[in-house]
């Protein structure tokens, strides 16, 4: 990794100028957070820690809700990979993690490598647990939605767009995506971490509608 670091100083380097002021909850912190979770979960797993430790670093930089569309954001992604000292096949390993990586309303195929595991896992990770909770109320203050509304009902199923751009609330994205989420990991590793957020998260929710009723 030590004669790869120029360019993992340079990906950090990127990811900090476009994603410092981030307001949604994928912000610099949130990047740093998958980082060293995926290089953990690389060294657990055997992986290639420079190839998980780059697409991590990368993988907001193109967020389609960060960026006018998702084409627009893996050009750019891929446009700065071109300009740094990494082989072509590298390049295309992590724009195949980037591109496939988010959870998209539960409608993207499984990653096709393990470093691609590796990376989506500690992307969810941060989407179980403690620092999970705040980034939801942050995440729905930025989009507008109330924190909860009894007649506003989970929904089951939707397509990406619904997804997206539906109306919903923070604490249906609970039961809409991130009490899900421990049945989509993907490796042995993080599967145990999942566990225990997942049970701290849940119990925040059961206690959420106790207070809500007047019962706690």
């Amino acid at each position: 990794m030590f004669e790869r670091k120029p360019v993992v100083d340079a990906a950090e380097r990127f990811a900090r100028s476009v994603l410092e002021n981030d307001r949604t909850g994928h912000d610099w912190w949130h990047i740093n957070r998958v980082v060293r979770m995926a290089e953990r979960l690389a060294r657990e797993e055997g992986a290639d820690i420079f190839i998980c430790t780059v697409a991590a670093l990368l993988h907001d930089v193109a967020d389609e809700k960060l960026n006018e569309s998702k084409e627009g954001g893996l050009r750019k992604v891929r446009d700065w990979l071109a300009g740094q000292p990494i082989s072509e096949d590298e390049c295309r390993h992590i724009m195949e993690i980037i591109s496939t990586m988010s959870y998209n309303a539960g409608a993207n195929p499984p990653m096709a490598t393990l470093e691609g595991k590796i990376v989506q896992d500690a992307d969810r990770l941060d989407a179980i647990g403690a620092i999970a909770i705040g980034r939801t109320f942050l995440y729905a203050g930025w989009k507008g939605h109330p924190i909860h509304d009894p007649r506003l009902a989970p929904r089951d199923s939707m397509s990406p767009e619904e997804y997206r751009l539906g109306k919903s609330t923070a604490i249906n994205h609970f039961h809409e995506k991130l009490l899900k989420l421990k049945d989509s990991i993907n490796t042995s590793s993080a599967g145990r971490i999942a566990e225990e957020r997942h049970r701290y998260m849940a119990h925040y929710v059961e206690r959420f509608y106790r207070e809500w009723d007047g019962e706690a």
